[in-house]
């Protein structure tokens, strides 16, 4: 998605999109267009006799003003 200008976040399952855009702004120090948010479900998980889930969690993608970029570490 960086062809985009598009950055995926993990966020707090509470943060709104302008509590969002603005950490993503005063972090990084560009502006940002737009927020889309998805709230995941966990998935349930079987280890031999035992059932749990994963916890439920929140993406944010965040679209960049033209010309800004975020420095991404390559792994």
């Amino acid at each position: 998605m960086l062809q985009d200008n598009k950055y995926i976040f993990h966020v707090a399952g509470d943060a709104n999109k302008i509590q969002i855009k603005q950490a993503v702004e005063d972090i990084y120090n560009v502006s940002v267009v737009k927020v889309n948010t998805i709230k995941a479900r966990g998935k349930w998980r079987r280890i031999r006799h035992h059932i749990g889930k994963t916890p439920d969690w929140k993406k944010a993608i965040v679209t960049l003003k033209e010309g800004d970029k975020i420095e991404v570490a390559a792994t």
